[in-house]
């Protein structure tokens, strides 16, 4: 049956593996991953594993014997450095070649970074995407400690949630006009501004970061209006990028991710991306989704391809963060949004994004109920009208039956 061989070993490459063995791939699967550990769930990091909630072995996907007991060669703590697709070879750290007959990319995404220039190489300063940032950050947390935290988009403010429950004094700065601003409407910014701003944190908007200062480790900062603070440590939350290089590298299109068709090919034969790294094709468009459900979703459609189903991937994106005792989920995805519905039901609320009269996305805070209904609604391309969705009194489940 051949060799597959999939590089990365987060989500969507445990998710791939696994559908594999579920579909009846009875061959050799090579899972490589960077990391020391087994492949984990990223988001807890963010939120109940900071806050000591989760232990470590929860985080994790499977156990590690799960990869053995299915015949799947997890290989963690090793780094892939080339792909030769005419060959269709991966060669790893310490010049090993491995021979594929499939090759799936599911590289994710890196952080991005504070330039060394700004004071990005101090010690104490962080960011939110791997365990060994988790745990390299932890001990900071500690009741009256000041914290900054540069960017306002989710994993910011995941934060600055963990951060001010655990008694921390927190700046929060974000240099766009708004908090989610890329993200979300101004009525979703204006509920979690007031939301952590009742919890104490001190949140700043259209104000960015000129640079961090210490002698070896963070002491201060000095935002763009002027305003110095002293702070013990700082957390950076500016967004993600995807990793390409070894695909860039190896001759594969790429453009704000891999490039892939609508079955996960790439445009190097045999070759397939799933996740972060991964673009798709979206109304029209190629766009990236960052979220734990693309990466399952489309990794498992492109273990069905390798295998011959032919089967287009069609994301139904949602999306979810905790933030205090507020859980925010996303159905659907905002882009041309022009106009937002807000509903409110006792203490949740949900807005509804529309494309001029067509239901897109919906962001329910507190509000599980509204948004299933949102995200069958969306799934099966049916629009409410505005006016029935502001309307307290309408039922909303026999929106799905009109």
């Amino acid at each position: 049956m051949g060799h597959i061989v999939v590089i990365g070993a987060g989500q969507a490459g445990a998710s791939l593996v696994g559908k594999l063995r579920t579909q009846g791939y009875d061959g050799d699967i090579t899972l490589l991953g960077a990391e020391d550990g087994p492949p984990y769930q990223r988001p807890a990091l963010s939120k109940a594993y900071l806050l000591g909630e989760m232990e470590r072995d929860r985080l994790y996907l499977r156990p590690r014997d799960w990869y053995a007991g299915n015949d799947i060669a997890l290989r963690t703590g090793t780094r892939a450095v080339s792909v030769d697709t005419t060959a269709q070879t991966v060669t790893v750290e310490g010049d090993e070649v491995l021979t594929y007959d499939h090759l799936a990319l599911t590289t994710g995404s890196h952080p991005r970074l504070l330039p060394d220039a700004v004071g990005g190489n101090l010690d104490g300063v962080y960011q939110v995407r791997d365990l060994a940032d988790a745990d390299a950050m932890m001990p900071e947390f500690v009741e009256g400690r000041r914290l900054l935290i540069i960017g306002g988009g989710y994993i910011g403010l995941e934060a600055a949630a963990v951060a001010a429950k655990m008694g921390l004094h927190v700046v929060l700065v974000e240099m766009a006009e708004r908090i989610l601003q890329r993200v979300a409407a101004p009525q979703t910014s204006d509920y979690f501004r007031d939301l952590h701003r009742a919890h104490g944190v001190d949140i700043r908007e259209g104000v960015g970061l000129d640079t961090l200062t210490g002698e070896g480790r963070v002491s201060g900062a000095v935002l763009t209006d002027g305003t110095t603070l002293d702070i013990d440590f700082a957390i950076v939350g500016v967004g993600i990028y995807p990793a390409t290089v070894l695909a860039e590298a190896a001759g594969i299109a790429c453009d704000n991710g891999i490039q892939t068709d609508v079955y996960g090919q790439t445009s190097a034969a045999n070759v397939w991306a799933a996740g972060d790294c991964a673009t798709l094709e979206w109304h029209g468009q190629q766009i990236r989704l960052e979220s734990v459900g693309n990466a399952i979703d489309q990794a498992e459609c492109v273990a069905r391809n390798m295998l011959g189903a032919h089967e287009a991937y069609v994301p139904k994106p949602w999306f979810w963060s905790d933030q205090y005792d507020v859980k925010l989920q996303i159905a659907g995805l905002n882009l041309g949004y022009d106009d937002v519905i807000v509903r409110q039901t006792g203490d949740a609320q949900s807005h509804w994004y529309y494309s001029d009269d067509r239901l897109i996305a919906v962001d329910a805070m507190n509000d599980p109920r509204n948004y299933m209904i949102g995200k069958r609604l969306i799934e099966a391309g049916k629009s409410p009208a505005k006016t029935v969705i502001q309307d307290p009194e309408t039922d909303m489940k026999a929106l799905l039956r009109a």
